[in-house]
């Protein structure tokens, strides 16, 4: 196995470019499979997520190749719709994004159960199952597997009682090929959703109001292959805004679009950082201790709850007390047990925590819980003082490029390291 090994109490200090967002790459892939054709997709992440992903794909018949590490060729001309088992998509969570392109290009599907971080509860599809009811597939479950099933999809009007992202896109994927028109209220308002309602538009989808919470697609017969970059990953962004500040450092992060940054921007300005904002850059400094705010995650254009874990561990280094309420995810606070051990005083009182901040962390052995809490923990290791090790990185890996790599070249001091039995290693892209 492999952990990170982190020397910290270091600023970052110089340029970071942020690669392909993760969460638009996941739904944009599986999207491939509605038409039979060939499609070249820049700006791929290379992470686990997107690998698994391709593995999928792959494994139904597409034909994958790397024009270059960030750039995929896919073709899909000799994709046959078959079974997708929980072995492919244990680790991924995504993988339900398979069960509305199958569903929009056969009429049928079966998918395993999907996988990925475990919040400590349960992440119900139910949303997802019930906007393909709507549109006329009956859903079952067989052994662990979701089956949906349809003569021909019909458009529908859709009604989330809750904002979904993944339900909003599912469904997206699902109607593009329907008979009609469908609509979407109450629908998610996520960059990666309108990212994905590009990628389906150029495709010959017809897909108005993404980005607002009605959306509206009017169903076609036929979709086409089509040449396509993947919008920049703004939770790898403000991961490393939040390291520049919690380290007092001073970053240009490159490659991005600040107007998806913008939630995590203001709160960081209130906690005293310095925020500046270019064409398709940001820069975040500190000079010295920052004061605390507090926190409510939201769905978009709220502050993300992918954000939380590493804003929180900013704020346990901040002046004053902090309150951070997660009203997205339930029991989405596991990874403070880890950050106490680094000397992080943090209370949970239901879906809040109380952050009592102070001058500083000590080092110690922890480990990932899941994806954003791994990035709490390498923020963690690099403010504090002394040694981190962090253990159960294969989480990390499903969703930051090069972290070693990038950090490194800012100055910090950080090392993957193999430890007693050298297993699940990440398989790099040529």
């Amino acid at each position: 196995m492999e952990k990170f090994v982190i020397k910290g109490n270091r600023p970052l200090i110089g340029e970071i470019d942020i690669s392909g967002a993760k969460n638009a790459a996941v739904a944009i892939l599986p999207a491939t499979l509605l038409a039979k054709d060939v499609f070249l997709i820049e700006n791929v992440p290379d992470i686990r997520d997107i690998n698994s992903m391709l593995q999928i794909l792959e494994s139904m018949g597409a034909q994958i190749s790397y024009a270059n590490r960030s750039t995929v060729k896919i073709d899909t001309r000799h994709v046959q719709p078959g079974t997708v088992d929980y072995e492919l998509t244990k680790n991924l969570r995504a993988s339900y994004y398979l069960l509305g392109a199958m569903l929009g290009m056969y009429n049928s599907a079966k998918v395993a159960m999907p996988g990925g971080c475990n919040f400590g509860g349960v992440r119900p599809i139910d949303l997802h199952l019930k906007g393909f009811s709507a549109l006329g597939a009956m859903i079952s479950t067989d052994g662990g597997m979701i089956v949906a099933k349809a003569n021909k999809l019909l458009g529908a009007s859709i009604y989330f009682d809750k904002v979904s992202v993944g339900a909003t896109i599912n469904v997206m994927l699902a109607a593009v090929k329907a008979r009609g028109i469908t609509i979407i209220e109450n629908a998610a308002r996520e960059p990666h959703i309108v990212d994905l309602a590009n990628f389906l538009n150029l495709m010959g989808a017809r897909i108005k109001g993404a980005g607002t919470e009605v959306i509206k697609i009017e169903g076609v017969g036929e979709l086409h292959g089509c040449n396509y970059s993947i919008i920049p990953d703004q939770i790898e962004a403000g991961t490393y805004m939040v390291a520049a500040a919690a380290t007092c450092g001073d970053l240009l992060i490159k490659n991005v679009i600040p107007k998806h940054l913008d939630p995590i921007s203001a709160k960081l300005r209130e906690c005293g950082a310095t925020v500046e904002e270019f064409d398709d850059s940001i820069r975040v400094s500190a000079g010295g201790r920052l004061h605390g705010c507090n926190i409510k995650t939201m769905p978009h254009p709220g502050f993300p709850t992918d954000m939380q874990p590493q804003f929180t561990v900013l704020l346990s280094l901040c002046e004053g007390i902090s309150i951070v309420t997660d009203s997205v995810w339930d029991n989405r606070f596991r990874y403070v047990d880890q950050l106490t051990r680094m000397g992080a005083q943090i209370q949970i009182e239901g879906k809040a925590a109380i952050v009592q901040g102070s001058a500083a962390l000590k080092g110690a052995p922890v480990k990932a819980d899941d994806l954003r809490a791994g990035a709490a923990m390498i923020i963690a290791g690099l403010c504090a003082k002394g040694t981190t090790e962090i253990e159960d990185i294969i989480h990390i890996d499903r969703g930051y490029e090069d972290v070693v790599k990038k950090l490194t070249a800012v100055g910090a001091t950080i090392a993957r390291v193999n430890f007693p039995d050298p297993q699940n290693v990440v398989a790099k892209r040529a």
